[in-house]
């Protein structure tokens, strides 16, 4: 496996997914660019230089036998537990890949970077820190949040707390509670700024984004980066516009 840095530690990404989305169900299987979601995020994941495999944590659900399906025929793991308990479902997802290292990515992030994944990495170890990410002050698009943490944190975590909203939100407990875990966020470069864009996948708006940016990308396959999506829509505000007013559910709306 890679072994980052000769660190002697597993990381593997986990993806949230689940066919039962209430705003816009089967999301994690549309069709971006030709390519079902799920499928172009374990793809552009597999560019990564420091991930040493991919687990897709989806549920119980009979409906959710396709995404079980999906991973297999790509080459990840996966991993059923919970709809609700969300946190449960990926510390299982991360102890059956035996992972050392978590990488959360949700299935609602179809253009997820492997350049910011790697780059999470680097600073989680460079920082020697508990969670880093570039999510707790947004500097990037909504779709290309990446959280990095062990997964004997995320365990403890698990037996701390059983709030609904922690259970749902998976890291939530960790960076709120800054006085017992080490947390570091890093930001977005002038030229991959925009915390105001949504490259999401939440609503029939966010399709229509996201089908307009990969068909305008499609000539540089899976190797487009944040960057290249920022630039795109501020190269084009109407597309921009059409899931502008999209609102993003807070953490206490679960």
């Amino acid at each position: 496996m890679p072994m980052y840095k000769n660190q002697n530690k597993k990381i593997v990404a986990i993806i949230e997914a689940r066919m039962t989305s209430t705003r816009l169900p089967g999301k994690v299987l549309l069709p971006i660019g030709g390519v079902p979601a799920l499928e172009l995020i374990i793809r552009r994941l597999k560019r990564s230089r420091y991930l040493d495999a991919i687990c897709v944590a989806t549920t119980v659900n009979p409906a959710d036998d396709a995404l079980m399906a999906a991973a297999e025929k790509l080459g990840a793991t996966a991993f059923r537990g919970s709809e609700s308990d969300v946190l449960g479902r990926v510390l299982g997802a991360a102890k059956s890949a035996h992972a050392d290292i978590i990488v959360e990515i949700t299935g609602d992030c179809p253009f997820a970077d492997p350049g910011l994944v790697d780059r999470s990495i680097e600073e989680f170890f460079a920082r020697e820190v508990d969670y880093a990410s570039n999510t707790i002050t947004a500097t990037y698009p909504n779709g290309f949040d990446v959280q990095v943490f062990p997964t004997a944190v995320l365990a403890e975590v698990a037996g701390l707390t059983g709030d609904p909203i922690d259970r749902t939100h998976v890291s939530y407990y960790i960076y709120t509670h800054p006085e017992n875990y080490r947390c570091y966020n890093w930001e977005a470069d002038a030229e991959s700024f925009g915390p105001e864009l949504r490259v999401t996948l939440d609503e029939d708006a966010d399709y229509q984004v996201l089908e307009r940016v990969a068909q305008a990308l499609k000539p540089l396959g899976d190797t487009f980066s944040a960057r290249d999506v920022v630039q795109f829509l501020r190269e084009h505000p109407d597309i921009a516009a059409i899931n502008a007013e999209v609102r993003q559910k807070e953490a206490h709306e679960l």
